[in-house]
């Protein structure tokens, strides 16, 4: 007992610290973001350095260590601006017209946000998304120039400000305009990882993960980068830095790009004579609603399980022939011009031929892409404001979330969603029940779940204190608490949508954050999403058609 006793109150301790630094971290990001710019290696920047290598995020695997985390960069890379560890000032702006100038936005494989490139020393990103963008893009630099940092300190010979002959090697290789010889490309993966402390093997792996169509020698250019911008900083002053433009500390939080998108799909609804119908509202993806309805029929093949919808994956011509069928059979595209990246597909049941799922005549479906963070609450705020409210029958959330004890492609039903960092809690009476997947086979839980102002900030600790407390949380997100605020308000107090409105929420598991390997930095659900992700579209679907 007094062990267990000990265990509890160092769990808990460790959580706190943990806490606290996330805690830091957000007053630090907010002050700087008033303050209008900083410098992330000097005394502005030291607070958020500190507050994240005291959290050490799970996703940042060994960022304490003087080893690199590769896997860390990787992640972060990928939703980042290409070209950002070349430049020695990033601005974050508000959408100030640079759409309209000749530069050409520079879009992250994995984050839906317009950069520009200015000159070789300059990125901006435009943040359309709120605050939980801001902190999405501070966290990934600061874990970008500690890892730069790191690289700096090992490329030096003793405590001169002479480099070593394998960064020389390595600069050569990065900056060459020729081919390389695989000889050459072996030496300088040799000597990077020497200067990343890292195996060959990694070495190579991380050289074959970073490469693009047409660009192999992108990781060893990236690491130069990087590295060549933190040492310059030391030798020559050339101080890193990071700016906010005056209007985008206006523009925070005050829905610009919400109240256009909102608009936006209205205008829609009306083009299309939709708005005296009865709509149901759906956050989710912009695929599996639309192969769920229309594949079949569009293929002229039944799906004998839900693996079947996994060849869309891999296969844009079978896509684009469901849409092309689709398209003339009430659904609409509505791609987003509001600057909120978030698209939008309104389904007119009416139209469908032969479908699976027997809907109720009239019913319309408007269904959108995920939101970010902070931002849910923005879009659905907006759009209950509008007249879509009086017609509507039904809110259906479906997510990605982190899971606590289980595995990837597992689902999760919230009865609540807590706020991570406040006492604030919001239970939820959902539509959808762990009973409802029993015939999926897809292992299923149900409980509360915790919403996060962003995924690079998840700690173990903290973590493994609410998954074991008596708030016996079963999983980690960042949208359901706004979703929810913005659902209640209109609710209970606009009273712009009925009180009997229907409400789901579901959630399959992209990660697990406290499995060594299960991290969002191992990579990405792949085809192992396809089965949950089209097991909680047909449950949805089949809760509208059968109400």
């Amino acid at each position: 007992m007094s062990q267990h006793t000990n265990v509890t109150s160092s769990i808990r301790k460790r959580a706190q610290e943990s806490s606290n630094a996330i805690a830091r971290m957000y007053i630090s990001m907010r002050h700087l973001l008033n303050r209008g710019f900083y410098k992330p290696m000097g005394i502005s920047g030291e607070s958020l350095r500190k507050a994240l290598l005291t959290l050490k995020p799970e996703i940042y695997g060994s960022i304490v260590e003087t080893k690199s985390e590769l896997n860390g960069l990787k992640y972060i890379i990928d939703r980042l601006p290409e070209g950002i560890t070349e430049c020695v000032s990033v601005s974050l702006t508000s959408e100030e017209g640079l759409s309209s100038s000749g530069f050409t936005p520079i879009i992250p494989s994995k984050r839906r946000r317009n950069c520009y490139r200015i000159d070789k020393d300059h990125m901006v990103i435009e943040i359309t998304r709120g605050r939980s963008e801001i902190y999405d893009i501070l966290t990934h630099l600061t874990f970008l120039f500690i890892e730069a940092d790191k690289i700096c300190d090992r490329i030096f010979i003793d405590s001169s400000s002479q480099t070593t002959r394998e960064w020389k090697k390595i600069e050569k290789t990065a900056t060459s305009t020729t081919k390389i010889t695989k000889q050459d490309l072996e030496s300088t993966l040799a000597y990077l990882a020497q200067i990343l402390e890292c195996t060959y093997k990694e070495a190579v792996h991380s050289y074959e993960s970073f490469q693009l169509p047409g660009d192999p020698t992108r990781f060893i250019r990236i690491i130069y980068h990087m590295g060549r911008v933190a040492v310059n900083e030391r030798k020559q002053s050339e101080k890193r830095a990071i700016t906010f433009s005056a209007l985008l500390g206006e523009q925070i939080g005050h829905h610009v790009h919400g109240e256009r998108w909102a608009n936006q799909l209205y205008a829609a609804l009306e083009k299309h004579n939709l708005t005296d119908r009865p709509i149901h509202l759906v956050s989710a993806n912009t695929h599996s609603f639309l192969n769920s309805i229309y594949a079949e029929k569009s293929l002229g093949k039944k799906a004998g399980d839900l693996n079947w919808f996994a060849q869309f994956v891999v296969d844009e011509k079978k896509q684009k022939k469901v849409r092309s069928y689709a398209e003339k059979n009430g659904f609409i595209s509505v791609p987003d011009a509001s600057g909120s990246n978030v698209n939008a597909q309104i389904i007119d049941t009416n139209k469908i031929k032969n479908s699976r799922h027997t809907f109720s005549k009239g019913t319309v479906l408007l269904v959108f892409d995920y939101a970010f963070g902070e931002q849910a609450y923005e879009l659905m705020d907006e759009l209950l404001k509008t007249k879509v409210g009086q017609q509507l029958k039904s809110i259906s959330i479906m997510g990605k979330a982190g899971i606590m004890e289980g595995k990837k492609g597992d689902i999760m039903i919230p009865t609540a969603h807590i706020f991570e960092g406040t006492a604030d809690n919001y239970p939820i009476h959902n539509d959808l029940a762990a009973e409802d997947f029993v015939e999926t086979a897809i292992p299923t839980l149900e409980g509360t779940m915790i919403t996060v102002l962003g995924t690079s900030l998840q700690n173990k600790d903290i973590l493994t204190y609410f998954c074991r407390s008596s708030w016996k949380v079963i999983g980690i997100e960042m949208e359901g608490v706004h979703y929810q605020k913005a659902i209640q308000s209109a609710m209970h107090i606009r009273k712009t949508i009925q009180p009997t409105t229907k409400v789901r929420y579901a959630y399959y598991a992209s990660d697990n954050p406290l499995e060594t390997g299960s991290t969002l930095a191992s990579g990405s659900l792949g085809q192992v999403g396809v089965v949950p992700t089209y097991a909680i579209t047909d449950k949805i679907l089949e809760k509208i058609s059968t109400k």
